[in-house]
């Protein structure tokens, strides 16, 4: 009699789809994850990509990595580390301390350019020639500044 669980002891492999399946990951970019090194070589079983189920928790920390900013070289330095090695917290937050103030600084940018384009839905300028909203200084760089005001609606002269 044959069966598809494995015996006792045995852990279950999982084929490219199963294992994009319970990710989310598209199998292009599990090939991908290996192809540049972030992920190990997995095994072949008749031809075909096998996964250790760990690899299901490698996925979920390239993926909040991504999410939390990082980048594939930033992950690369976070997976480096062997199961038990004490040290990979001490690379998370070195990564951490290095990403926070570019994150900070973007943030402080996107709210520059947030109020930049809510006065932009008010402009009633006749052209963008004498139009203020480019004259903004702010917008050169990340230092939040306040932004100029529209001009007002124009009105008829006596």
């Amino acid at each position: 009699m044959s069966t598809s669980d494995p015996a006792p002891g045995v852990v279950s492999l999982l084929a490219i789809g199963e294992l994009a399946r319970r990710t989310g990951k598209r199998p292009s970019s599990i090939r991908y994850y290996e192809q540049i090194g972030l992920l190990p070589a997995p095994m072949r079983v008749d031809g075909r990509r096998r996964y250790d189920p760990v690899t299901v928790r490698t996925l979920a920390v390239i993926d909040t990595a991504q999410r939390g900013g990082l980048t594939l070289d930033e992950i690369r330095i976070l997976l480096s580390a062997s199961p038990g090695d004490t040290s990979a917290a001490q690379r998370l937050r070195a990564v951490a301390e290095r990403k926070l103030p570019e994150i900070t600084a973007l943030l402080a940018r996107t709210e520059v350019v947030r109020t930049w384009l809510e006065l932009a839905t008010h402009c009633e300028c006749p052209d963008l020639d004498r139009c203020p909203l480019f004259d903004d200084p702010a917008l050169d760089d990340a230092s939040p500044s306040p932004p100029p005001r529209p001009h007002p609606p124009s009105r008829p002269g006596p």
